[in-house]
């Protein structure tokens, strides 16, 4: 099953610290089939992940690969409006384009892990 990790981790020394640790398991073969997807505050995740792209990732899901205007239709939005979100989410790699040219998600799962924590 793939599956993406959404994290928060506000922490350089930690995020990097994390890095090198999934780096260290995939070099000796002990990675899995998960993508760790790493941003640095809620206002970046939410920047990136909106409602509107959140029902776009689920509107995938749920009818597989998609032409943008076939997406635009079933989402109800504006072509040009998609188009963007699309292309956000590409660069995030929570969507990717198929050899036909659709857009589709990657990952069977997508889950979202991060801690508030009162600030000391």
């Amino acid at each position: 099953m793939t599956k993406a990790l959404i994290r928060i981790v506000r922490d350089d020394a930690e995020a990097l610290e994390d890095a090198a640790a999934r780096f260290r398991e995939a070099w000796a073969g002990r990675g899995d089939s998960q993508v760790v997807l790493t941003f640095s505050s809620p206002t970046q995740l939410f920047e990136v992940l909106s409602p509107k792209r959140w029902q776009l990732i689920e509107t995938l899901q749920a009818t597989g690969p998609q032409s943008l205007r076939a997406l635009a239709r079933a989402l109800g939005r504006d072509v040009k409006r998609v188009h963007q979100d699309v292309h956000q989410l590409i660069d995030w790699s929570l969507i990717a384009h198929d050899e036909a040219g659709r857009v589709f998600v990657p990952f069977e799962v997508i889950h979202a892990d991060f801690d508030l924590r009162a600030v000391a």
